[in-house]
């Protein structure tokens, strides 16, 4: 999928930058797979603002994703590729020998009519589905569980992949986009190969007004507040702020730590990130 630039003629295309989208083979989604998709604003259930920068957005429909890997051993072929406005990866529509449909995340290089199977006998391909005890060390994975049957969790958005380095004890060592190298039960599923739609990065949206159709809110700096509205704000002329920035609410920002020092998962992380 390529990348298309545009003319200056305003100064909205002078930088703008979008996918051309002709890997996609379909417009319209399917019916039985979608459904409502509710948004807050940003609000809670009494009207009040809980999370800033949240608001408007395109009307759009949810698209429900087969995370569970829930057709084991039956094979399926690629009706089409569509884009999915939820998420940057582009989806892949599979009819079942059964006669199910389901939405699986799109790869590279996976074309419509191809066949793609779940489970303990699915070959080691592109967008096949098995057990990461299956997959010989150093394959690309993608849509990988953390605990066994609670659906993907890692490696899901354009152009990610994870790399099974080791095995080992039951558990599999997975090296995460991120760098860091995790534990993850060897009974645990994951796809073969690496999400489709890497060009995504490459996205400029040139204007304001593309960032609202996203649903996201212009904010105002913090030093550019009143003392009242923000621990930063204030002072005479332009002030940088003169403490560590910090929350609305006085909390450190920018390095300070947030994950639980207890969290039951931080014995299978082998390396961190940094």
């Amino acid at each position: 999928m390529g990348v298309k630039k545009y003319n200056p003629a305003t100064p909205a295309t002078r930088f703008a930058a979008s996918l051309t989208y002709d890997e996609l083979t379909k417009k319209r989604p399917e019916k039985s797979l979608t459904t409502y998709f509710h948004r807050t604003g940003g609000r809670n259930s009494y009207g009040r603002i809980t999370s800033a920068g949240i608001s408007g957005g395109h009307k759009k429909l949810y698209r429900e994703i087969d995370f569970l890997y829930s057709k084991k051993g039956i094979k399926g072929s690629v009706q089409s590729l569509e884009y999915d406005p939820n998420r940057s990866a582009n989806i892949a529509l599979v009819l079942y020998e059964d006669g199910d449909k389901r939405y699986i995340i799109a790869p590279m290089e996976l074309k419509v009519g191809a066949i793609v199977q779940c489970g303990p006998d699915a070959k080691i391909e592109v967008g096949n589905s098995t057990a990461l005890k299956n997959i010989p060390l150093g394959t690309m994975v993608y849509c990988v569980e953390m605990e066994v049957g609670c659906g993907a969790r890692i490696a899901r958005s354009a152009g990610n992949y994870a790399i099974l380095a080791a095995k080992d004890g039951g558990n599999a060592h997975l090296k995460l986009p991120s760098g860091e190298v995790r534990l993850v039960n060897e009974e645990c599923y994951a796809s073969v190969g690496q999400v489709g739609n890497a060009e995504h990065e490459n996205v400029l949206l040139g204007k304001a007004g593309r960032t609202r159709y996203l649903g996201r809110r212009p904010k105002s700096r913090a030093v550019a507040k009143n003392p009242i509205d923000h621990p930063m704000g204030g002072g005479e002329g332009k002030s940088s702020g003169g403490r560590h920035p910090c929350t609305p609410w006085g909390e450190i920002t920018k390095g300070l730590k947030t994950r639980k020092t207890k969290k039951s998962s931080t014995r299978k992380i082998i390396k961190r990130r940094k």
